[in-house]
């Protein structure tokens, strides 16, 4: 799965937040200075042409909402680091984690017990 720009992951959030919108009402959850219309359209375009947003027409004006979830787009792109970085070692990656100590022993022994639950 290719991974999102910053600009299409903050996108793809309004829509995982948010469900179905209209462009115009995506850009009500933008801070200020908002970006103009057309350059939200030309995101959100971009998404739907790489497959990650479909769009339902109301007369000529278009309701797009994500056809990947949150959760299926944060799996790929671990396997995607996971494989480009650690040879598709998670094995690899947990003990970098845990050398560069970015992971506890006590967190690791934590989800040791959750996988081993079954969680």
């Amino acid at each position: 799965m290719r991974r999102l720009t910053a600009k299409e992951e903050q996108v793809m959030g309004f829509f995982w937040e948010k469900g179905p919108l209209f462009v115009k009402e995506m850009l009500e959850f933008y801070p200020n200075p908002k970006p103009h219309f057309n350059t939200v359209s030309t995101v959100v375009r971009g998404l739907e042409e790489r497959g990650f947003v479909g769009h339902k027409a109301y007369g000529k004006t278009y309701q797009y909402y994500a056809l990947i979830s949150r959760d299926d787009y944060r799996k790929g792109t671990l396997r995607g680091v996971i494989s480009k970085y650690f040879d598709n070692s998670y094995l690899s990656a947990v003990s970098s984690l845990v050398q560069e100590e970015d992971i506890s022993l006590d967190e690791l022994k934590q989800l040791i017990k959750q996988v081993e639950e079954g969680k």
